[in-house]
């Protein structure tokens, strides 16, 4: 699957389509077909056939054609190819309707560029070249923001091929549409571009696309997650990682070379400043100024003499929102004074500046990258570039989801008294990821190596080192645990030692959420860590192992369930993304169950419950995903499962989905009143109804249950209580343990942790 693969392919098409208009054509005037020529556009036309592109195709004629004739040809020409098993993109159209295309759409001016002749009359294919490309280049200055604004909206739909957890090798930024834009942008005269450097990038992804093919069996752009192994071993690459990796690098260069690129046409297209028109300089800091739109070094710069250059001149363009001249990063990486260890306080201000910058980050690192400057400032780095994440829920790969948290935390930090140590552990936090044991274990010593090689002292080392061991902890703990019991706030305090890390953790696992996607903080998990953040926080203030049980809602009871404890009442209350459904009614084992079944019934997804006694009653509270939940269709399905007449997991289907087993562990530290099951399960509807049913057949009690969808798994924890005596003992605990594994898929080991 190589270039000469492309040739080979292209060369087959295009004697099929000289073929086709050879036969459309009286052979008497074969030799002398005039006014008429069957033209190649796009990929085809730049002789990049996939094994399964299309043939991008069109039938141009001069004005002097007559309609009904060029109609008779197109349908001559058309029909052996498809005959032939090609699939066509084609279309019939006259010279000025080309060319008025193209000026009326720059995606069709994209294709229309790469014209080349197949068959029919040469000079009809020489005029529409030479109107396309003289009509390109006189209204380049007028149509150029219009092609700005499509690659804009591109890069909003597709993401980046460097960092997209499922790219797309054409339509993701810095994939193959890119570098065809790239093309066009040379081809106005206004700008160029490193073309050796384009050329090598575009011709290997050209590569990997023709094995995608092969290996999906159709035409596509986008790599499944499943694909990666074998295009690796096609490619001849160590594994799917591998091949991940080397499609983002690919994607990361072409990316990189458009954005100076687009730059470059940014300072082209701007109305020209008054006075003198020779390039100015503004200096903005020592050896520092602005050109255009870069941040440059200025006469007074000594690189040698000076080590702070790269870090400030990477500062100011952050800021400020410009770009850092390669050219400038590439002259400090080889010839600057490398920063003496552990470094100064100027060294490391600058730093933070740059990592608290804001969305001016981005681009800035993506420069340090390229010209190797990170290599010598963060020698770690290396082992998380292109590094994909396991977990769907990811956006990004590894590295730039650790420099959009750095994005995310510069919106937080003023919440925190240690910016420095908010924007580090922010950069530093899945530095661990490519370790194959747990990422926030690995992280720790690493991340403590670079906060002293930066100089901090011993507080701040060990705040940068416990905030990348524990980033994951908040919101763990708020998404599977009942607030509401001590035990909770007592593990989080047990390794949280100060309100000042907490602080800090808090505004970490926002800023980490946010940038891994906006499933992964909505207002309910928002919401969930603020109130587990303010029990600890409580806790830490007063000295306290734990705040008290928090004061649950109080919830008035129906006169009518008072009177009748067979009777069950329903209130269903919007709140944020979600509701809130309460359920009054006679206690009894198996009503939590039952809920949960009338839920799954309507495909409300369970967040988390609970469950008290109120006046004799029992009083359960539901946070579930369904905004629009109808308080009457639920009560109706919740009766119907109550009297039997509805049979919930009958309408759930097998509880054996894809993937592994269920993992069932018994947690008997997590509560002092109750005994804590927490399942891992692949995801799937009703997961709350049949662990509470499976419960409810051994006669036990769920008090409350907290479940988080994460990917493709959900975790749910539930405490369950014997419905007179408590906790559960270790036999109890063994056979409730086998019971929800059993009602949710096959058997697994259990594991009991027992603290």
């Amino acid at each position: 699957m190589t270039q000469a693969g492309r040739r080979d392919r292209t060369a087959a098409a295009d004697r099929l389509c000289r073929l086709a208009l050879d036969g459309s054509v009286p052979e008497a005037h074969r030799d002398g077909v005039t006014g008429l020529a069957l033209v190649a556009v796009g990929g085809y036309g730049r002789g990049e056939l996939a094994p399964c592109s299309d043939l991008d195709v069109v039938l141009v004629h001069d004005a002097g054609a007559g309609p009904d004739d060029v109609r008779r040809v197109a349908e001559r020409v058309w029909y052996p190819l498809w005959d032939a098993g090609e699939r066509l993109d084609h279309s019939v159209r006259a010279l000025g309707e080309v060319t008025a295309a193209a000026a009326d759409d720059p995606r069709v001016a994209l294709g229309l560029l790469d014209a080349r002749h197949l068959a029919g009359d040469p000079s009809v294919t020489l005029r529409l070249r030479a109107d396309l490309l003289a009509h390109w280049r006189r209204d380049a200055r007028h149509r150029l923001p219009a092609l700005r604004e499509l690659v804009v909206q591109r890069a909003a739909r597709h993401g980046e091929l460097a960092h997209a957890a499922v790219p797309d090798l054409k339509e993701s930024t810095g994939g193959l549409r890119d570098a065809t834009v790239l093309q066009a942008l040379v081809a106005t005269w206004l700008v160029d571009v490193p073309h050796a450097d384009l050329e090598r990038a575009r011709l290997r992804l050209l590569d990997v696309r023709d094995v995608l093919h092969v290996v999906a069996g159709r035409a596509t752009d986008r790599v499944a997650p499943e694909l990666w192994p074998e295009i690796a071993d096609r490619l001849g690459l160590d594994g799917g990682e591998a091949a991940q990796r080397h499609v983002r690098e690919l994607g990361r260069r072409i990316t990189h070379l458009s954005r100076l690129t687009w730059r470059r046409v940014d300072a082209v297209l701007a109305p020209p400043a008054p006075g003198p028109r020779a390039p100015q300089l503004c200096r903005i800091g020592p050896g520092v100024a602005v050109s255009g739109a870069e941040v440059v070094l200025d006469s007074s710069a000594r690189p040698a003499r000076d080590p702070l250059l790269l870090v400030r001149a990477a500062a100011e363009a952050a800021e400020r929102r410009l770009a850092l001249s390669p050219a400038t990063a590439a002259r400090l990486t080889r010839h600057g004074q490398a920063l003496t260890e552990p470094w100064g306080r100027a060294a490391r201000d600058l730093v933070v500046r740059l990592l608290a910058a804001g969305p001016g980050l981005v681009d800035v690192w993506e420069t340090l990258e390229e010209t190797g400057a990170l290599d010598r400032l963060l020698p770690e780095w290396r082992a998380v570039r292109g590094l994909p994440h396991a977990s769907v829920v990811h956006r990004f790969t590894v590295d730039r989801h650790l420099v959009e948290t750095c994005v995310e935390a510069s919106r937080l930090v003023r919440r925190v008294r240690r910016v420095d140590v908010l924007m580090t552990a922010a950069l530093l936090h899945d530095v661990g990821k490519a370790a194959a044991t747990d990422h926030s274990v690995a992280g720790e010593p690493v991340a403590a190596a670079v906060a002293r090689r930066m100089g901090f002292d011993d507080r701040g080392t060990a705040l940068v080192a416990t905030l990348v061991r524990r980033h994951l902890l908040l919101a763990d703990v708020a998404t599977t645990r009942d607030l509401e019991d001590p035990v909770t706030v007592a593990a989080v305090t047990s390794v949280v030692p100060d309100v000042e890390t907490l602080d800090l953790l808090e505004a970490l696992t926002e800023a980490d959420s946010r940038a891994t996607s906006a499933q992964a903080w909505t207002p309910w998990r928002a919401g969930l860590v603020a109130d587990l953040a303010g029990r600890v926080r409580a806790a830490l203030a007063t000295g306290a192992a734990a705040p008290g049980p928090a004061v649950r809602p109080r919830v008035p009871v129906p006169e009518r369930v008072r009177r009748d404890a067979g009777l069950v009442d329903v209130q269903v209350c919007r709140e944020g993304d979600g509701s809130v459904v309460t359920v009054v009614a006679g206690d009894r084992v198996g009503l939590m169950a039952d809920v949960a079944g009338a839920l799954a019934v309507l495909r409300a997804s369970v967040r988390s419950a609970r469950a008290w006694e109120e006046e004799d009653v029992a009083v359960s509270r539901w946070e579930v995903d369904d905004p629009d939940l109808d308080a009457t269709a639920l009560r109706q399905r919740l009766d119907a499962v109550a009297a039997h007449r509805l049979d919930p997991a009958r309408r759930l289907g097998s509880p054996r989905g894809p993937g592994p087993g269920p993992s069932v562990q018994v947690r008997h530290d997590a509560s002092r009143d109750a005994t804590v099951l927490e399942v891992r399960v692949h995801d799937r509807r009703g997961v709350a109804h049949l662990a509470c049913a499976a419960l409810a057949g051994l006669t036990l009690s769920v008090r409350s249950a907290h479940l988080d969808v994460r990917g493709p798994q959900t975790v749910a924890v539930l405490y369950v209580q014997e419905p007179a005596a408590g906790a559960l003992s270790e036999e109890r605990s063994a056979s409730a343990a086998h019971a929800v594994r059993r009602a949710l898929g096959p058997p697994v080991t259990l594991d009991a942790d027992r603290g």
